[in-house]
């Protein structure tokens, strides 16, 4: 018979750190018990893999009276384990050697004591070891721990069934069935046929490779045997020589136990993944809620008045603008800008703007929790935990990071147009007009009071140059203000519109790095722990 292949793959090691990588991901994120399991069957599979692979280690396992012992003898050609009929008596696994040499550190690894070096008997043994194991259903407690320790070790299992109990659910729900996965390294012989009639034997076994495809085991070789009369032992020899020939066992146990070691992984992580453009897609809610509770309205309304309240400093009139430098500033009233006294120093600390409210706090709160809700979709509870704690994981900072981001983002909104310096100087120009009109008007006042002659007075028509430079002045200076303030009212229009752009998008911004990208960063984990897990189980 023809040991069952797997289809090309991935290699070995690279399904080992495949695993391995998975179980690393996984931490915190699964079960602890599952995520230590894959931990330990990589170790042992490293360990096993280092110990000698020219020998294939195959264990005889069964219940009580299935007569393995015996089987064991047999094959061994020799009575090295002692034999029972209704009770266990063997307590320790011992082996049998084909060829031993050099297999000492893998039976070292195994803690098998008891070591035999047997008559050749029947094909070619060599590299063999087989392994009578204590009953698994022995009434003590440690032979039947024995038996779970070696069944996750030995490269090759050989499991001993009898007419009587081979269909007990002890050993089909305990251990076939667990080991559906482990089939390409399984064999399963019905012993002591020689208590049937010749037509019952045909019979158990259809029944028991009904039982077998039921358990997953679709494939795996049945014999059926009788240590008493020899019957089938050459089938049984032929299938152990073949199997020890290949040399194949060990790896493909390893194998089998990587996959089923990722497919428990696999089974405590909910598929499908999340969808990543429908938590992209809570970043404007996000957004929204932070904005509001930033108090964007009220810097985007200050910065239009700032703007309107500048213009007029800058551009007003020299005569009256002076009342308007004692009006607060909005923008600085919120501690947004640079500092009175020193034009070039940033203000330090948080800004003035209000606290947020209870309800605005509830709404960046809801928010954060969609977009937790959102990222984890159906994973696995402990896993979508990971990703709604890593939404929430930043949300302390989350407050101070958006009245900084309003802070710097709003600097923008105090730079002075060049305009306003053209327009500034105009006016003290046409003050300057107005104020020597106003001298030269004194001037001849002055004269004419001290009954001086008068000198030459030009004229424009009919109006006194003095008096054109006086009132014209006073009339620039006033149509220049008020056309100033009408393009300030709508420079603070366009300057509120791109400072609340700039501010969302700084929030934006914020609202990524504190929420979006730990819930990212803790998808591409689920990512690449999924890769991972493909990468194992190939």
């Amino acid at each position: 018979m023809k040991l069952l292949r797997r289809k090309e793959g991935p290699s070995l090691d690279s399904r080992l750190a495949a695993l391995l990588e998975a179980a690393e991901l996984a931490e915190g994120r699964l079960p602890a018990d599952v995520v230590s399991h894959a931990r330990a069957v990589a170790k042992r599979a490293g360990v096993r893999r280092s110990l000698s692979v020219d020998h294939t280690v195959a264990a005889l396992a069964g219940a009580t009276g299935s007569g393995k012992s015996s089987l064991f003898n047999v094959l061994a050609g020799d009575e090295l384990a002692a034999v029972g009929v209704t009770r266990p008596t063997t307590s320790t696994a011992q082996a049998a050697l084909w060829d031993g040499a050099g297999a000492g550190p893998l039976l070292d690894w195994l803690e098998i004591p008891q070591r035999h070096s047997p008559a050749a008997v029947g094909p070619d043994f060599s590299g063999l070891i087989l392994l009578d194991l204590p009953d698994h259903d022995s009434i003590r407690l440690a032979h039947r721990l024995e038996v779970d320790r070696l069944v996750e070790l030995v490269d090759l299992l050989v499991w001993v069934l009898d007419p009587q109990k081979y269909a007990d659910a002890a050993v089909h729900e305990r251990y076939l069935r667990p080991l559906a996965g482990h089939r390409d390294v399984m064999v399963v012989v019905l012993n002591q046929i020689d208590r049937l009639p010749p037509d019952a034997v045909d019979r158990c076994l259809r029944d028991l490779r009904r039982l077998l495809d039921d358990d997953g085991l679709a494939g795996v070789p049945i014999l059926g045997v009788s240590a008493r009369t020899g019957a089938g032992l050459a089938e049984l020899r032929a299938l152990l020589a073949e199997r020890v020939a290949e040399r194949r066992s060990w790896s493909a146990r390893l194998s089998a136990d990587v996959s089923a070691a990722a497919d428990h992984l696999a089974d405590q992580s909910a598929t499908p993944l999340p969808d990543a453009g429908a938590v992209a897609g809570l970043g404007k809610p996000l957004t929204d809620a932070l904005s509001e509770a930033a108090g964007v309205p009220l810097v985007v309304a200050a910065v239009r008045k700032g703007h309107r309240h500048r213009a007029v400093v800058a551009t007003g009139w020299p005569v009256t603008k002076w009342v308007r430098r004692f009006r607060p500033d909005p923008l600085r009233r919120l501690r947004i800008g640079t500092s009175t006294t020193s034009p070039e120093r940033e203000i330090v600390g948080r800004t003035s703007l209000p606290v947020a409210s209870a309800v605005q706090k509830a709404q960046v709160e809801t928010a954060i929790r969609d977009v937790g809700e959102a990222a984890a979709g159906d994973l696995a509870g402990v896993w979508a935990a990971a990703v709604r704690h890593a939404a929430r994981s930043r949300a302390v900072e989350l407050a101070d990071a958006v009245d900084r981001a309003v802070a710097t983002t709003s600097l923008g909104a105090i730079k002075r147009p060049r305009w306003w310096r053209v327009v500034g100087m105009l006016q003290w120009l046409v003050f300057a007009v107005m104020v020597a009109g106003g001298l030269w008007l004194g001037v001849l006042f002055g004269m004419d009071y001290l009954r001086l002659p008068q000198p030459p007075l030009p004229t424009l028509g009919v109006v006194p140059w003095p008096t054109v430079l006086l009132g014209g002045g006073a009339l620039a200076g006033v149509l220049i203000a008020l056309l100033s303030r009408l393009a300030a009212w709508a420079g603070g229009h366009r300057r509120a519109r791109r400072v609340a752009r700039d501010l969302r998008s700084a929030i934006a911004q914020v609202g990524a790095e504190y929420v979006l990208e730990p819930v990212k960063g803790e998808l591409a984990r689920h990512t690449r722990f999924t890769e991972a897990i493909t990468r194992a189980r190939a």
